[in-house]
Formats: C-alpha cells, structure tokens, sequence
C-alpha cells in the first residue's frame, strides 16, 4: 500500500499540471471502487478549476474554485498519472480528468481499494474528521505522543500507526522510526518516558521527511503511460530484514508479528 511519502510524491508530481487548470471533463469507467463514486461526479467538477492539490495523511485532496473538495485515495494498488500523449485507457484505468491544457490526470487502481469522493466541507468529512495531526507538522511532538500514551498498554509500534493518535505513519516507517530512536516495537506505550517519546517524534520526522526527499529526487514517470510511478529507493535499516545483521551493532535482526504486520528490530539497538 502507498504510504504517506508516497503519496506526497505523487501529489508533488501532479501538482504542477492540476493546479490553476480548469476540468474540461471527466470519465468514470467503472465507478466500483470502494465506496461508489458518486454518479454526479461529472456534473459537479466539469468547468471548475483545480485551485490547490493538497495532501491530509494518505488522501490527496483537489480542492476547487467553487468550494469543494475531490478526496482521492490510492487504496492498495492505485496510482495518478498525467497523460499528455493521448495513450488510449489500460484496463484498469478507471478514471481520467481531462484538463484544459490537453492533459488528463488518470487514475488506475487494479483492486479498486481506492475512492474518488466530492465533499463541500472535506475536514469534517467521516474519512478525515478525528484524523490525528500530520507528523511533519508543528504540533506533533514527543509531548503529544506522551500524553496521548498515558496508561495505555498497547505495543509502541500499534500506537504510532494508530491515525488517531498521529497520520501517516505506516508499516515501512514505524519499523524505521522506532530502530532509529532505539524503542523496542512491543514496548507498552504508556511505559515510554517523555524524552524517549521526544527522540521517537523526532525520528519519525526524520525518516518520513528523508523518504519524502528522495521521492523528490528521482520523481519521474508522472507523465505519460511508460510505467508506474517511479517513487524511490528505499535505504531501509531493519524492514524487510528479518535475520540479517543490525547494521549498527551486527547483532541478527528478529521479525515478529505486532497488530498481524511484519515488525523488524534489532534485540541489542532497541530496549
């Protein structure tokens, strides 16, 4: 599934050919997503202009002139392209929006997990409304994680990626923040001082704000049908490392399930 620094790679990379461009028309082939897509949808976006294309966690947000607000999700599988060659459809391209530059941005999703919603008010829509706050913002911090951990006996690693308590944080990057910061992934959050949680804050900014970088540097793709988007390459420490040396003390890395996901950590690094 596309975590959040995939999905601000690809906002990055749309932003440019959306924003100020007024919506010529739009094509929905098959609206089976997972929520419908709206039958009006069409009705609604057809002449207005794209203002701003934003990100909220993991939604992408085409906020236009009139008010309104297309909520995107990627779901498991999907993907924005901007097409500017004129490529005919693929198979699972399921949703183009034509541009008045001759562009269209197309949407392809081979297991329909995303969506594609219209909202008047996105912040108090039910899929945003109560979402924690983003991790590279300001009010995030080691004192949010703290005093949100407060008596509570849930593994560490199932609090950070609990959207309520901060957005975005997913699999990948939880099992990275938590290496970097030294915290066992199955320590109980509320067992966790405020200056751990300070250098924990820290490190998912960090890790999150890297992947993000590096999305940037090698964003390319975004444009015409020669293939998915090309996010980066990740330089992972511990995910998907499972009995291979820390890279820090050498010691074996032991994988373990927390929550049903794959956790990776270092028995010596991390306490």
């Amino acid at each position: 599934m596309p975590e959040l620094p995939e999905v601000e790679t690809t906002r990055q990379g749309i932003a440019p050919h959306c924003e100020s461009r007024r919506i010529a028309g739009v094509t929905v082939r098959n609206g089976q997503l997972r929520w419908p897509v709206p039958d009006d949808l069409s009705q609604r976006l057809t002449g207005r202009t794209v203002e701003q294309v934003a990100r909220r966690a993991k939604y992408l947000l085409l906020h236009l002139d009139d008010g309104g607000t297309v909520i995107v999700h990627l779901g498991m599988s999907g993907s924005l392209r901007v097409i500017t060659d004129h490529s005919p459809p693929q198979r699972h391209d399921h949703i183009d929006l034509q541009l008045d530059s001759g562009a269209c941005l197309r949407f392809n999703d081979p297991r329909r997990f995303g969506c594609w919603l219209w909202s008047p008010n996105p912040e108090q829509h039910p899929l945003l409304a109560g979402l924690g706050p983003e991790p590279l913002a300001p009010e995030f911090d080691g004192v949010h994680l703290h005093r949100l951990a407060r008596g509570r006996s849930t593994p560490v690693k199932a609090f950070i990626m609990d959207h309520h308590v901060v957005v975005g944080v997913g699999n990948i990057y939880a099992n990275e923040a938590l290496f970097q910061a030294g915290i066992h992934p199955r320590r109980a959050a509320g067992r966790i001082s405020l200056d751990r949680y300070q250098r924990l804050a820290e490190a998912i900014r960090d890790t999150l704000s890297a992947a993000i970088l590096m999305g940037g540097t090698t964003l390319r793709d975004f444009v015409n049908s020669d293939g998915k988007p090309g996010y980066f390459a990740q330089s992972l420490q511990v995910y998907g490392r499972g009995g291979q040396p820390c890279t820090r003390c050498q010691t074996p890395l032991r994988e373990v399930r927390i929550g049903n996901r794959s956790t990776v950590y270092c028995p010596a690094c991390q306490r």
